[in-house]
């Protein structure tokens, strides 16, 4: 009867952590993470060990060499896949991380096996060593796991504890059957016995709870590293948006951000400047391409240095510049227009003066900043004009 009852149960864990195993490996295959890939091999361990346990059960092999190899390659198994378990474990708190080491899993897969297989000569004794170690190494893992400040792992905490302290229990069921004649009553004995034959259904329970607990820390960890990496993705967003609306050349807003800019001044309403360096093709044919550059990187540096800083600056195109500025009057506009041209006509360092043309147009609160800007580009073109018939007159 107790060899039936060992038989059964042990078949309903197999069946129990083969569908488990069978989830973790199509879930592995969707989502392809280090820590699903330890937990699913993990899982493919306890499943093979437990076919090897039934294996035992029904074929009951005489003691001998095979009697003692099989027992050799269940517990080789077993630690094996508590070894990835803890190891999947720990990854899914701790990205990249590694709990488990090359050196553990040698000691695991051969010399504690052999060392259970061949020197503890009885079932019971293995299985005192066996499930008190496994239940060592999870409840380990678990407040390991329950140091980490993410809650989502709170869940693979509670399965793991689950199951480390039926392993206990059943290691203490073990240690109950060795106990000698007199230690424990007959009835006690009788009470551990059933309990380890029935064990294996036991363990299904704790397994599944396993199981469930890993997925919800799984998912929790996959919803944040989602929010992380779409912050991210909107962080990157915003930085190519600024890249976008800047120029590379002055650094100055392009006339991209125009919309904006005009968004930010509706209520307020703002001074429009338009800008337009004079003889401007001159500086590129006489000195070449890189001298117009530095002609307009200092102008536009001469621009941040007059207006104030919340003033918009922007290149509009080739040399043509723009600032729209929020609360200024006309009378200040035009004074720093005034020390802008001392500012750009005085040379030092054998650099060519930079003389411009300027519009200056009011944008009203609320009003058209089309209208505005054409106003302001008319008016940089009438200064233009008569700036070049003064040079003519001259």
């Amino acid at each position: 009867m107790e060899l039936a009852l060992w038989r059964w149960s042990v078949a309903v864990q197999l069946t129990s952590v083969a569908m488990i195993t069978l989830f973790f490996g199509v879930l592995q295959t969707s989502v392809r993470r280090e820590d699903l890939r330890f937990w699913s091999r993990g899982w493919m361990l306890n499943l093979s060990a437990l076919s090897v346990a039934l294996l035992f059960w029904v074929v009951q092999p005489p003691p001998g060499p095979i009697y003692w190899w099989v027992r050799l390659l269940f517990l080789s198994l077993k630690t094996l896949a508590a070894l990835f378990m803890m190891q999947g474990a720990w990854a899914l708190g701790h990205p990249g991380g590694r709990l488990i080491r090359p050196p553990h899993l040698l000691i695991g897969a051969l010399l504690y096996p052999f060392v259970g297989a061949f020197l503890l000569y009885d079932n019971d004794r293995i299985g005192v060593v066996q499930q008190t170690g496994y239940g060592v190494l999870f409840l380990l893992t678990a407040a390991l796991l329950l140091r980490s400040p993410e809650r989502g792992l709170a869940w693979l905490a509670t399965g793991m504890t689950a199951r480390g302290t039926l392993c206990i229990v059943e290691g203490v069921a073990y240690a109950v059957a060795l106990a000698p004649a007199g230690a424990v009553t007959a009835r006690v004995k009788g009470w551990g016995a059933s309990f380890l034959s029935a064990s294996s259904s036991f363990d299904s329970g704790t397994e599944w709870l396993l199981a469930l607990g890993f997925v919800l820390a799984l998912s929790d960890r996959m919803q944040r590293e989602l929010q992380r990496y779409n912050l991210e993705l909107l962080s990157a967003q915003e930085e190519l948006r600024r890249l976008a609306d800047r120029d590379a050349l002055t650094a100055l807003r392009n006339r991209r951000s125009l919309p904006e800019i005009f968004r930010a001044v509706y209520e307020e309403g703002a001074q429009v400047l338009f800008f337009d360096l004079d003889d401007f093709k001159r500086i590129n044919d006489a000195y070449g391409h890189r001298a117009g550059d530095d002609c307009l990187r200092r102008f536009a540096a001469a621009l941040g240095e007059v207006f104030r800083p919340g003033d918009a600056l922007v290149r509009y195109a080739g040399d043509e510049f723009l600032v729209v500025a929020a609360g200024l009057d006309e009378r200040s506009a035009n004074d720093r227009l005034a020390a802008l041209r001392d500012r750009l006509e005085s040379t030092r360092d054998g650099q060519e003066p930079i003389r411009f043309s300027a519009g200056l147009a009011a944008l009203p609160p609320g009003g058209d900043p089309d209208r505005a800007l054409h106003e302001a580009d008319e008016a940089m073109y009438a200064a233009k004009a008569w700036s070049a018939n003064r040079r003519q007159r001259a």
